[in-house]
């Protein structure tokens, strides 16, 4: 994704993903859970805190309570994820101008 500048959203995700030491697989298990990668902090265990779990556990454990799966079946990573919405995106462009194109021709 050179040049390309990714959403606020996955930027978050990948900021997460180094400042936790999170797999691609864990980020995905943790936004198919719903939780917001700013507050990933909040949940991690800083070595102060005995009975909590550390991160990567503590997703996969709610994810199989969840989905009953220990992984996702596919697992993208957010540049792949944002590869695919660049694309999806430049494929609507282009049939919506064809069918601009198509109107145009047809109009008296």
């Amino acid at each position: 994704m050179a040049g390309k500048k990714l959403s606020a959203k996955l930027q978050d995700g990948i900021k997460a993903r180094e400042r936790h030491r999170l797999s691609h697989a864990h980020v995905q298990m943790a936004r198919e859970l719903g939780m917001n990668p700013r507050k990933l902090g909040k949940l991690d265990n800083h070595d102060q805190e005995p009975w909590k779990a550390p991160l990567p556990q503590f997703i996969e454990r709610l994810y199989f309570k969840n989905f009953g799966r220990e992984r996702p079946e596919i697992i993208t990573s957010i540049e792949e994820r944002a590869a695919l919405q660049h694309a999806k995106k430049a494929a609507r462009k282009k049939a919506k101008l064809q069918i601009e194109g198509a109107k145009a021709d047809t109009w008296p």
